[in-house]
């Protein structure tokens, strides 16, 4: 019966975050006011790469590109926002004697903001304005932030 239950609440939770990872970015475009979670994604697409979890780096892949094109954004940013940083910072942040949610805390912070300054890096180069800086993408950085110290 516990293995049942457990199966039951695998399934349950891979049909939720697949649902979430499809349809959330469509969310994010119509409602401007929820979080837009760049840095979670980002850490669990490096958390995948580093455990050889093949799932969570399609997942958070998905994520990344279903984002970009439901935002207009430059597709592939946030994947080679999280390859710079696993490539430059992360085993630096590995290595550091500090407890576990402060190294995510850390890796998510680096990670919206390496994020953004390519984003704004780009918008420099080719004269564009993907992003406005204003209190929500504050409000989206905060959030990311509380949600990796949850999980």
């Amino acid at each position: 019966m516990n293995s049942y239950k457990n199966i039951q609440n695998k399934i349950f939770f891979w049909v939720f975050f697949s649902f979430f990872i499809l349809f959330y970015p469509m969310l994010i475009s119509i409602y401007v006011f929820f979080p837009l979670f760049i840095g979670v994604m980002s850490y669990l697409f490096i958390y995948g790469l580093e455990n050889k979890q093949p799932v969570y780096v399609l997942l958070a892949f998905v994520y990344s590109v279903n984002l970009e094109l439901n935002l207009s954004l430059p597709i592939f940013l946030m994947v080679t926002s999280a390859l710079l940083f696993y490539l430059l910072f992360y085993y630096f942040i590995a290595n550091l004697e500090i407890c576990k949610v402060c190294k995510a805390l850390i890796s998510v912070i680096i990670l919206d903001f390496l994020y953004l300054g390519i984003l704004f890096g780009f918008d420099f180069i080719f004269q564009t304005q993907s992003v406005v800086l204003d209190k929500l993408l504050l409000y989206s950085l905060v959030l990311d932030m509380l949600v990796v110290v949850v999980l």
